[in-house]
């Protein structure tokens, strides 16, 4: 039962992509882990897999449209990729097993991702309830007042590697403001751009995965993105008539209560 609810989220994932340009791929390891029974640290990569397939066709509907900034793109690229890779080929096979013990809870590998994964979802939350109006005034205001800023894309993308290795999410509710106010660029072109830069970044990640002997499930993984490139299809119709801004705040609710329940449920249950 479980599964088939898995698969129906995996949809609501690619919906949410197709609507709002972002903000779906951040359940996507909570799918995989608490529906489909996946390993957290194995979800990572499974989402980066998902998340970056899915990006792709989202990305390429943009594109089409005029709407992805190349030049922008390459500078973000240039330090997220390496990251990244480096993330998943390196540093994730190096972390051991059992970490360490606060009070009577063990932190194992498995948990340290799960929570690093639920504080990036309530920050997400938070960004994608205050969207509305951040969009007001990034799109307006502060689009007339900055030059591109180089240091702050190249930063910006440092980071976004690096958390998109560790927890296999894409980042868009950093990308996007850091697009618009390093970068100058107005709210659809950012979120092309964002949508370009997610899908380079995960399936780059991913590749660490394949290169690091990560074993993957295929016919599995591919049956879960067919649900969500379905979603998206059927997302990016639906947004000539829904906007995805209205639908954001409350996305957002929903999601800082998942990733509140995952914090929850992961601390108070995981014992030494």
């Amino acid at each position: 039962m479980l599964h088939y609810l898995g698969y129906f989220a995996a949809i609501f994932i690619g919906l949410s992509l197709g609507i709002m340009g972002g903000g779906g791929s951040i359940l996507t390891v909570p799918v995989l882990v608490y529906l489909m029974g996946v390993s957290p640290v194995l979800s990572t990569a499974y989402s980066l897999f998902v998340v970056g397939s899915t990006s792709v066709v989202g990305a390429w509907g943009y594109f089409r449209k005029g709407l992805v900034s190349l030049k922008t793109a390459v500078v973000f690229l240039i330090p997220s990729l390496a990251s990244v890779f480096l993330v998943r080929k390196v540093l994730m096979p190096a972390i051991p097993h059992e970490l360490f013990t606060v009070g009577n809870i063990l932190f194992t590998k498995d948990l340290l991702v799960l929570v690093a994964f639920a504080v990036l979802m309530v920050g997400a939350a938070v960004s994608m309830i205050r969207s509305k109006q951040a969009e007001v005034v990034l799109g307006e205001e502060l689009h007339q007042k900055h030059a591109f800023n180089y240091l702050l894309i190249l930063g910006i993308g440092l980071v976004v590697g690096l958390l998109t290795g560790f927890v296999g999410a894409g980042g868009g509710f950093l990308i996007i403001p850091a697009l618009v106010l390093g970068a100058r660029l107005p709210m659809k072109l950012a979120v092309g751009t964002s949508l370009a830069i997610i899908a380079l970044n995960s399936l780059i990640g991913f590749s660490g995965d394949l290169s690091a002997g990560t074993p993957i499930a295929w016919p599995f993984i591919l049956g879960f993105l067919a649900f969500a490139l379905g979603g998206i299809v059927l997302g990016t119709y639906l947004a000539r008539f829904i906007p995805g801004a209205k639908l954001k705040p409350a996305f957002g609710w929903f999601t800082l209560a998942m990733g509140t329940f995952i914090l929850t449920k992961e601390l108070l249950f995981h014992h030494a």
